[in-house]
């Protein structure tokens, strides 16, 4: 057959020879994108901001680093735990103390006397806090540790104080806001009322007219 200069027909067959024309080739198949990463840390990036370190893909890149920057949390310490063991008090009718009330004076110090006999009491301390004062089923007070007579001391309040457990294991003691106030260790001066003052082994607490409260760990 003489050369043909093929001359192609809509049904993709030669007019002259009927050679079916070869199909093309098809177009080459597009590269994949290629991925984002940030230029500070690495990790994908799907927007100009970088999730993982917040870096400006736009700005000009720092030093690339190793790993994404991590912000190690600094624990809180853990609060110290309480010692083992048991405290108490021992409750008593101090002479000592009695006398530097009289000395100090006051409306009711010559009426108050020492009582004649005043056998020592004894409480263990347990739970966060412990109340001190003098019954009143009128009002509905039930200290934890009940002063109530006889002998009575008329300077304890119904309400006096509180003693407080201390996370390290002793124990603090709060005066509340009492009438006559609470001092420690044949001191003077009062503690400020509603604020803990720590204690340690062998403390003495003085409430009222005559009456010592001796902390001790057993």
């Amino acid at each position: 057959m003489a050369d043909c200069e093929h001359s192609w027909g809509e049904d993709g067959f030669c007019e002259i020879c009927g050679l079916a024309e070869a199909p093309s080739a098809p177009p080459p198949a597009p590269e994949p994108a290629r991925a984002r990463e940030c230029p500070v840390c690495g990790a994908p990036l799907d927007d100009r901001f970088c999730e993982d370190c917040g870096a400006d893909s736009l700005a000009t890149p720092p030093p690339r680093q190793t790993a994404p920057p991590l912000e190690q949390p600094v624990p809180a310490p853990p609060a110290p735990a309480r010692t083992a063991g048991t405290w108490s008090v021992v409750v008593s009718a101090d002479r000592k103390y009695y006398e530097s009330v009289k000395a100090d004076g006051g409306p009711d110090a010559d009426s108050i006397m020492f009582p004649p006999y005043c056998p020592d009491r004894h409480f263990e301390l347990h739970g966060e806090q412990v109340s001190i004062g003098r019954r009143s089923a009128t009002r509905g007070i039930q200290p934890d540790i009940d002063l109530t007579g006889p002998p009575e001391d008329p300077g304890v309040s119904r309400l006096h104080a509180l003693l407080v457990a201390q996370p390290d294991g002793g124990w603090a003691i709060v005066d509340i806001n009492s009438a006559n106030g609470t001092t420690l260790n044949h001191r003077r001066d009062t503690l400020k009322p509603n604020t803990p003052r720590s204690l340690e082994d062998g403390d003495r607490i003085h409430i009222g007219a005559w009456t010592t409260i001796t902390l001790h760990a057993d």
